[in-house]
C-alpha cells in the first residue's frame, strides 16, 4: 500500500480522525491522533513532531524534537474509536539527520530482516508468537511507604469455589492445572475471546485457533498464522491492543504479565521461526526430526545465546517468577522433538517441508516483540555463520531428572539482574549489520538496572514479613 492508497483507504472508509501508533522502547504502544485536514501525502514524507524526551528510555530533553513518519502499508480502521479512525503505525527519524532512530524498536526489527538478506542465508525469517494471557475480573494493587499488597479475582478462579455470589455460586471453577481445553460452562470466555478474533481477523491478522489455557482464572492463548519479522512484530501490538480493549468493553482486565498468579502456570509465548529462500523453507532435511543442518546451528545459536537473550524475550522482574521448575516453563536450555519442557522444541505436527520450524519456549508476551524477535534472528544466524553445535537433543522429561543427570545442562538465568549480566557480556552477535547497536544494549541495561532492579531492592516484599518478621 502506498501513500496515496493509505489516503484512499481512510476516504473509503469515511475516516474523520487519523491515529498514528509508535512503540516506545520497551514495549508499549504510544499515539497521537490528527484531523483528516492533517491526513495527506506530505505527512507520509515529512512526518510529524513529537517531544522523545517523554518517551522512556529516549531523547534527553535538550535534544528531544523527534519525528513519526507513518507506514502507509499499516493502515487499518481502529475498532475501538466511536468515530471512524483509520491508524497508522509509524518509524522514528532524527529530524536533524533525518536517519531512522536507533532505538526505534521497529527500526531494529526492519535492519534485522535486512541483515538476514545481506548474509545470503536466506530472504525472509518466519515468526509465528502463542501469545498466552489471564483475564481477571478484578485487580487491584498498591505500594506505598508502609504497605504494598495486590489483588485479583475471577469469577471463574478455583479459589472461588466457596464464594457466595449475587445470585448463588454455579460451581464450575476451574482447578489449578486444569484449564487446557475445557468445554462451557466451565470454559467462561468462549464468546469473550470470539469477538477479540473477529476483530483481529477485521484488522487483517490471521487467526489458527483460541482456546482456555492450563491455568485457573481466566487464562487463555489466541494463536495467529506465522508471518515475516516486521510484519508479526506489528500484528503482535495490535493483537495486545485488541485483547486489552475487549475486556475492558466488558468490564473485565486482561494482562499479558508472565506470572500474576502464585501455585499455577505462568503466561509464556511460545514463538515458531524458520528461515526460507526462494520461496523454500530451510530448516526441512533429512537430520533430526526431519531437521536440516542449517537449522540445528539455528538452534545452536539460540541456545548458545538465551542467557542473553533473555534480557530481551524475558524482560521484567516477573518473567523469573514464571521460569521456574514445575509449570511447564523450560529452564534447562536443550532442544528436543515434541518434549515441552525443552528450550527449544521441533513441533512434529506434519511431515511437510513447508511446516519444519522450531519453537522457543522461553519468551513471555511481556517482551517488546520487534527487539525480541530481532535479537533471536541475530542469535540463530550467528549459530549458522559459526556452525554451533546444539549437542544431543533431550527426549526426556527434563522436570523429572536428577541433579546429575541436568549438571552438564545449561539453564535460563534466574532473575533479570543475572539476564542483564549475561547480556553486557554477551551481545557482539547482536551488533552484526549495525542492527542493534551499543548504545541500544547500554540503555536498555541501565534503564533496567535502574528502574526495575534496583528499585525491586530498595522494597520490602509482603512474604518477607511472614518469613523474619519475628526474628
Amino acid at each position: 500500500m502506498t501513500a496515496k492508497d493509505a489516503l484512499e483507504y481512510a476516504k473509503k472508509n469515511n475516516a474523520v480522525a487519523c491515529d498514528i501508533k509508535f512503540m516506545d522502547f520497551l514495549g508499549t504502544w504510544q499515539h497521537f491522533t490528527i484531523p483528516m485536514s492533517e491526513y495527506d501525502e506530505a505527512l507520509f514524507e515529512e512526518g510529524s513532531g513529537f517531544d522523545g524526551s517523554s518517551i522512556r528510555g529516549w531523547q534527553a530533553i535538550d535534544a528531544s524534537d523527534m519525528l513519526v513518519v507513518p507506514d502507509p502499508k499499516t493502515a487499518r480502521m481502529d475498532p475501538f474509536c466511536e468515530e471512524p479512525t483509520v491508524s497508522l503505525i509509524g518509524n522514528i527519524i532524527d529530524p536533524i539527520t533525518k536517519e531512522e532512530y536507533s532505538r526505534d524498536p521497529r527500526n531494529i526489527a526492519m535492519k534485522a530482516e535486512a541483515y538476514l538478506k545481506t548474509t545470503g542465508i536466506g530472504d525472509v525469517a518466519y515468526f509465528g508468537p502463542e501469545p498466552e494471557f489471564f483475564v481477571f475480573d478484578d485487580v487491584r494493587y498498591s505500594i506505598s511507604q508502609q504497605h504494598s499488597f495486590f489483588h485479583i479475582d475471577s469469577r471463574e478462579a478455583g479459589w472461588n469455589s466457596g464464594r457466595e455470589e449475587e445470585f448463588g455460586n454455579l460451581g464450575y471453577k476451574v482447578r489449578n492445572k486444569e484449564g487446557y481445553f475445557p468445554v462451557p460452562p466451565t470454559d467462561t470466555m468462549q464468546d469473550l475471546r470470539t469477538e477479540m478474533v473477529r476483530l483481529m481477523e477485521q484488522v487483517g491478522i490471521r487467526v489458527e485457533k483460541h482456546h482456555h489455557e492450563v491455568a485457573t482464572a481466566g487464562q487463555a492463548e489466541i494463536d495467529m498464522r506465522f508471518l515475516p519479522l516486521v510484519e508479526m512484530a506489528d500484528s503482535l501490538k495490535w493483537f495486545k491492543y485488541i485483547v486489552k480493549n475487549v475486556a475492558r468493553k466488558h468490564g473485565m482486565t486482561a494482562t499479558f504479565m508472565p506470572k500474576p498468579l502464585f501455585g499455577d502456570n505462568g503466561t509464556g509465548m511460545h514463538t515458531h521461526q524458520s528461515i526460507w529462500k526462494d520461496g523454500k523453507p530451510l530448516f526441512a532435511g533429512d537430520g533430526y526430526a526431519g531437521m536440516s543442518q542449517l537449522a540445528m546451528h539455528y538452534i545452536g545459536g539460540i541456545l548458545k545465546h538465551a542467557p542473553a537473550l533473555a534480557a530481551f524475550t524475558n524482560p521484567t522482574l516477573n518473567s523469573y517468577r514464571r521460569l521456574v521448575p514445575g509449570f511447564e516453563a523450560p529452564v534447562n536450555l536443550a532442544y528436543s522433538s515434541r518434549n515441552r519442557s525443552a528450550a527449544v522444541r521441533i513441533p512434529m505436527y506434519s511431515p511437510s517441508p513447508k511446516a519444519k520450524r522450531i519453537e522457543v519456549r522461553f519468551p513471555d508476551p511481556a517482551c517488546n516483540g520487534y527487539i525480541a524477535f530481532a535479537a533471536m534472528l541475530m542469535a540463530g544466524l550467528d549459530g549458522i555463520q559459526k556452525k554451533m553445535d546444539p549437542k544431543q537433543p533431550l527426549d526426556k522429561d527434563i522436570y523429572s531428572l536428577s541433579p546429575e543427570e541436568l549438571k552438564d545442562v545449561p539453564s535460563m538465568p534466574g532473575s533479570l539482574e543475572a539476564a542483564l549480566d549475561n547480556l553486557a557480556k554477551d551481545h557482539e552477535f547482536l551488533l552484526q549489520g549495525d542492527v542493534f547497536t551499543k548504545d541500544v544494549v547500554e540503555t536498555w541495561i541501565e534503564y533496567k538496572t535502574t528502574n526495575e532492579v534496583d528499585q525491586m531492592r530498595l522494597r520490602p516484599h509482603p512474604y518477607e514479613f511472614q518469613l523474619y518478621f519475628d526474628a
